[in-house]
């Protein structure tokens, strides 16, 4: 219980100072709907948020609806998506996907989880992607990002994405969940990167495990 209080303690004063060090930690993929949302995170798996984005400033003028791909020429919604990679089975999904929102949801995206991950090719972080940052409700997202820099600090010890989302709700107050993870997730790509982790001018080292222990 001492602990799970250290960890509360810990995340909150992360928050405070990423805060100030990402005043504005919005998601990186483009979208001006839920629907935009969720092709894009479907898009973005093995791919960049800058690539992603590149496909869909098209694609979104192609298909403004869950009806357009769900009727879409398969062969040329892989085409259309090809430079995300995995184009095959990202096209499936998503046709796939989107007949299901129009034979289940009437074409709009529903506003929870467990409707949101029985559509094709939406497990729990797209869930939440789309929850906290088309909708406002609270979600933990754990990418690559989180998941690398939320065991780095020590928060969680778990490698299964979904035991570190459950970890790290334990921890992170709910109202906090979204913007926490756009944090980790900013302060993973310019800081606490994957090779070798910037600890030297990372502003939370104080906090985190790895970089308190880190030899600079």
């Amino acid at each position: 219980m001492k602990k799970q209080e250290d960890l509360r303690k810990r995340v909150k004063k992360i928050i405070e100072i990423l805060s100030t060090a990402i005043p504005d930690p919005k998601i990186a993929l483009t979208f001006s709907n839920p629907l935009e949302l969720l092709i894009a995170t479907v898009l973005s798996a093995q791919c960049t948020d800058v690539r992603v984005n590149q496909v869909t400033a098209d694609l979104f003028k192609k298909h403004r609806s869950a009806k357009d791909y769900a009727e879409s020429d398969l062969a040329k919604l892989e085409e259309e998506i090809r430079p995300t990679g995995f184009y095959r089975n990202k096209a499936k999904a998503i046709q796939r996907c989107c007949q299901e929102l129009v034979t289940r949801f009437g074409g709009d995206v529903p506003k929870n989880l467990e409707e949101l991950v029985t559509l094709p090719g939406v497990g729990r972080k797209t869930a939440n992607v789309v929850l906290g940052n088309a909708f406002g409700m609270p979600g933990i997202v754990v990418d690559t990002h989180v998941r690398r820099v939320s065991r780095r600090i020590g928060l969680t010890k778990k490698d299964d994405p979904v035991k570190i989302e459950f970890d790290l709700m334990e921890i992170v107050p709910q109202e906090e969940w979204t913007h926490f993870s756009n944090l980790l997730i900013w302060h993973g790509r310019r800081t606490c990167v994957a090779r070798k982790p910037l600890c030297g001018i990372c502003p939370i080292r104080k906090w985190c495990d790895y970089g308190s222990n880190a030899k600079l």
